[in-house]
């Protein structure tokens, strides 16, 4: 089954977010595979966001991500991947659909108050890179209630 990387950003830590977030995902049927409550230095974060390092913003992406505690997460499931960023909504939160994480929490782009991987690909990095202890290997007794 396939694997996504999720963050809850600083913003979704401190206003007592990440209950509602982790419901959400458990709710539509899926697995959390892996979890850490964690504040992240600066290196860390600057090789999270790697990709991005050339853009304008890079640096107010890792003075974010820095200034307060995250919760991260692999999620496991069918389509978690495609679903779980419908889930999270439009990257704009303007753009976000009431009923999505963003459309729901977040008005400004720059304090988005979660991140998801964007392909099965980034997941995989972002979960070797958060998680090089590996994840924990379990199936719920429900699985048969949700899969087929």
């Amino acid at each position: 089954m396939e694997q996504t990387f999720i963050m809850i950003k600083p913003d979704g830590v401190q206003r007592g977010l990440v209950g509602e977030i982790i419901g959400r995902f458990e709710k539509k049927g899926f697995y959390l595979k892996g979890l850490k409550f964690m504040t992240v230095d600066r290196a860390f974060a600057e090789k999270h966001y790697a990709d991005l390092s050339a853009k304008p913003f890079f640096n107010g992406l890792v003075d974010y991500i820095v200034s307060g505690p995250v919760v991260v997460m692999i999620w496991e499931g069918k389509g978690v991947v495609s679903t779980g960023r419908k889930l999270i909504g439009a990257t704009n939160p303007l753009e976000s659909a009431p009923g999505t994480i963003r459309g729901d929490y977040t008005i400004d782009i720059g304090r988005n108050v979660i991140h998801g991987s964007d392909s099965v690909d980034s997941g995989q990095k972002e979960k070797d890179l958060w998680f090089p202890e590996g994840i924990n290997w379990w199936r719920p007794s429900q699985h048969s209630w949700i899969y087929e």
